[in-house]
């Protein structure tokens, strides 16, 4: 069986670099995704390095995409890119282009998919979705695109494991959310009352996770070849 290789589009996120830093420390070769025109990509790449990745700059072109891929060969592609709409209006305000759901979390994921199916040997492919399909409404952009990357991996033959996060969450999150936050403080502590009268499966389910624990799930569910083809929920997350 040939070496790991994890290709982690979104690396500078707040998953995405612990994912490449856990990854590394498991001795798994990590190719680290960094967008070439983000403002500290510097900074970013001498952080990488330090830890031992490779760090990749390729634009976001279909065939830009597909080149690296098929010259890295990973057997594991994460894909954990996403936007917020403060990203969105302070990226289209310096210039830096259309930046939302629909160009970032679906058009980048969607790219990713195609560069891995033309691969010979398609490589398992990490997606972060989220969980309240069942609260769905049309009109929410943010699980919309969600939706419509887990309808479309589940039709395709190609290896993945979709995972379902509550809140994704932690003091050293670099993009200040108050809401999402506060969301998960508020959520966190009811969520123990009702764990300590006996709703254990409630809490695990909607509890937050940090980026730690997070990749941590992802990186065991990556390596567990019974998990491909599966949609595992946040409280499975905890578990993994």
């Amino acid at each position: 069986m040939r070496a790991q290789t994890l290709f982690v589009a979104g690396a500078t996120g707040y998953t995405g670099r612990e994912v490449v830093r856990q990854g590394q420390a498991a001795g798994c070769r990590v190719v680290a995704h960094i967008r070439p025109e983000s403002p500290r990509r510097t900074r970013w790449a001498a952080q990488f390095s330090s830890l031992g990745a490779e760090v990749d700059v390729t634009e976001w072109a279909p065939d830009a995409i597909g080149a690296t891929l098929a010259r890295v060969r990973p057997t594991h592609v994460f894909a954990l890119l996403g936007t917020t709409w403060a990203r969105s209006r302070r990226e289209v305000a310096e210039g830096r282009g259309d930046v939302n759901y629909e160009s970032v979390d679906y058009r980048l994921t969607r790219m990713l998919i195609d560069g891995c199916r033309r691969l010979p040997t398609p490589p398992c492919f990490l997606y972060v979705s989220s969980m309240g399909f069942g609260s769905y409404v049309p009109h929410e952009r943010y699980l919309g695109v969600r939706r419509r990357i887990e309808a479309e991996l589940g039709r395709l033959s190609m290896p993945h494991v979709i995972v379902r996060p509550s809140f994704i969450t932690g003091p050293d999150r670099d993009e200040f959310r108050p809401g999402e936050r506060l969301g998960a403080a508020v959520a966190d502590r009811a969520l123990n009352v009702v764990g300590w009268l006996g709703g254990r499966k409630l809490r695990d389910r909607y509890q937050s996770l940090d980026n730690v624990a997070l990749a941590a799930a992802l990186l065991r569910l990556a390596l567990d070849p019974h998990a491909q083809g599966r949609i595992v929920e946040a409280d499975e997350l905890r578990s993994a």
